[in-house]
């Protein structure tokens, strides 16, 4: 690897490597940013430190069946015991493997457990995404300042809600309209029906809880496509749920699917994979960021890009990563970093709480197809008031399903009629998870090593970031209410489960670079914009100021149109 990365080493000279954006990252918000500046006209360079991935030629297990897997869909001892992070998270096996990175791919620190889950290609986690997408309602922008276990937000709901519009009518979002103050209704398509059993959860739950509301699914699913996903050349979703793999008919959103195709259709867009950015150049005379530098994983060469703006896209940590590591004479402890924050305010979101049950349910009814959306049960805690004695609320995801019988119902268990029993369905089972806010501390943080550095040179991030009192006593409440409402509704045998992982196995880090009014106590400001570099603009997790408790992908993405259009609007005014 070139120790010296000011250089421009085989690019044809600094015109050649200059584009009108510069866009770090091709996962979620990374595409909708290439999205939306190529269709405003800016030449775009997408920088992904991954491999390239191409959507349908680059699944190789999309339609695969069980039994054509070597270990039928798992991970082997050995490669468990190498790699016990990455086999730990929510969706990975032996059909999505290719999708994550492996442990030693791209170390980090530990100063407290926390689990780093990680997606390095063309798309980065949009492949392999949970795909729930409900909006804020107005009460998370609020309660932060309002209730104080934050800074204020510097935008509303009604700041961002015409852009979850502009955003929903693109990706294609399941969902009905339940008009409910907690989890605002949007552009949807027609939602998945809820089952049989689900129908009676739902009605029994109102009866006894009349301010708690379990619903279809919000997801980034495809159920009735519109002209627009058409033109995408995406199709409507089979029910298969084996979207992490890579869906063959572009049933869910993905970049690769969707913003990414559709930027290259502009001729505007240019994707550069194998691309690990080092940090972002600061030119001091200019008084702005000029470009990026970037280790060729490939070959280790270092190459530098120019650009007039800017998006940090790499994801939470690695955005904050880069950032901390863009050092200047300027600003000496990362690119923007005068207030000394740049860092800290980490999130997440708290997924340790379960509930499970069993349910008299209908023998004679099942349901059909592999559903890939849950039913939502909204928030009902500290809505708009503080009412508890934690801060901040929880949603949940809950269903229904019937598991295959073991035919244990047959003496003995061998012959004809025990392996009929097998193809029967066995009782109804009934679930409940957790999605709980969790609030920004200053002692949640991350920074760099001083003295163990990856494959390119580049500091290990460290992460010291833990769970605090106010998570605990939210888990207990949810667990509690989860309980009493699934046993109001006439479920057995229900058990509470508190599975106490680390923080970060949500994969919904947040923070770090955060939003705010204030140069002295926030990094961005309303427009995503950095304080003190004003053609640097974060769109991605980021850029949290808290976390809310809904998912929060599809805000990432609301976001950044809304960044990308203001960023084109001040370019061509000359501001940028």
């Amino acid at each position: 690897m070139q120790d010296d990365l000011s250089r421009n080493i085989n690019s044809g000279g600094k015109d050649a490597n200059t584009y009108d954006a510069i866009v770090i990252g091709s996962g979620i918000s990374g595409g909708w940013a290439a999205k939306e500046l190529c269709e405003k006209g800016a030449k775009t360079l997408v920088l992904e430190r991954g491999r390239n991935v191409e959507h349908i030629k680059d699944y190789p297990t999309m339609n695969l069946n069980p039994w054509e897997f070597p270990h039928r869909g798992r991970m082997t001892r050995e490669f468990i015991e190498k790699n016990p992070l990455i086999t730990r998270a929510a969706g990975f096996g032996e059909d999505t493997a290719h999708f994550f990175i492996e442990d030693d791919d791209h170390p980090y620190v530990q100063e407290k457990p926390f689990d780093w889950i990680r997606g390095y290609q063309v798309g980065g986690k949009s492949i392999i995404w949970g795909r729930a997408c409900q909006r804020w309602s107005n009460h998370e922008f609020t309660a932060p300042a309002r209730v104080g276990y934050g800074i204020d937000w510097p935008i509303r709901y009604n700041d961002i809600a015409p852009w979850y519009s502009h955003v929903e009518k693109f990706v294609g979002i399941c969902g009905g309209r339940e008009g409910l103050e907690a989890m605002p209704d949007g552009d949807y398509l027609p939602p998945f029906e809820l089952n049989c059993v689900e129908k009676v959860l739902q009605q029994r739950i109102r009866e006894h809880f009349p301010d708690r509301f379990m619903i279809p699914g919000r997801w980034a699913q495809l159920t009735e496509p519109r002209e627009i996903h058409m033109q995408q050349g995406r199709g409507r979703c089979q029910a298969r749920n084996m979207c992490m793999r890579g869906c063959p008919y572009g049933a869910y959103f993905s970049s690769v699917s969707s913003t990414l195709p559709w930027a290259h259709r502009t001729g505007n867009l240019t994707v550069r994979p194998h691309s690990v950015v080092h940090s972002i150049i600061y030119d001091v005379e200019a008084g702005r960021a000029t470009g990026v530098r970037v280790i060729d994983a490939q070959t280790g060469v270092a190459t530098e890009f120019f650009a007039r703006i800017i998006f940090v896209n790499a994801s939470a940590l690695n955005s904050t990563l880069i950032l901390l590591n863009s050092r200047s004479d300027r600003f000496p402890d990362g690119l923007g970093n005068d207030n000394g924050l740049l860092g800290k305010y980490v999130a997440f979101h708290n997924y340790r709480g379960s509930v499970s049950a069993r349910f008299d349910g209908p023998d004679d009814k099942y349901y059909y197809g592999r559903t890939p959306a849950e039913p939502m049960l909204a928030n009902f805690r500290n809505l708009g008031r503080q009412e508890m004695d934690f801060v901040g609320g929880y949603m949940a995801f809950m269903g229904a399903y019937r598991s295959r019988s073991d035919g244990s119902h047959v003496t003995p268990a061998i012959g004809a009629a025990y392996k009929e029993a097998l193809t029967e369905p066995g009782e109804w089972g009934v679930y409940m998870y957790m999605q709980g806010e969790t609030i920004p501390k200053e002692t949640n943080k991350v920074t760099l090593s001083k003295d163990k550095t990856d494959q390119w040179g580049i500091p290990l991030l460290v992460t010291e970031v833990d769970y605090d009192d106010n998570d605990e006593k939210l888990l207990k409440d949810f667990l509690t209410q989860a309980a009493e409402m699934l046993e109001a509704a006439g479920c057995k045998d229900v058990q509470q489960h508190d599975n106490h992982w680390a923080p970060g196995r949500d994969i919904h880090e947040m923070g770090g670079v955060r939003m705010g009014r204030d140069p002295k106590t926030s990094l961005l400001n309303q427009w995503n914009q950095m304080h003190h570099c004003k053609n640097v603009f974060v769109t991605d997790g980021a850029c949290m100021t808290s976390t809310g408790n809904q998912s929060p992908s599809v805000l990432y993405m609301a976001l950044t149109a809304r960044a990308a259009d203001y960023a084109v609007r001040e370019m061509k005014r000359g501001n940028l």
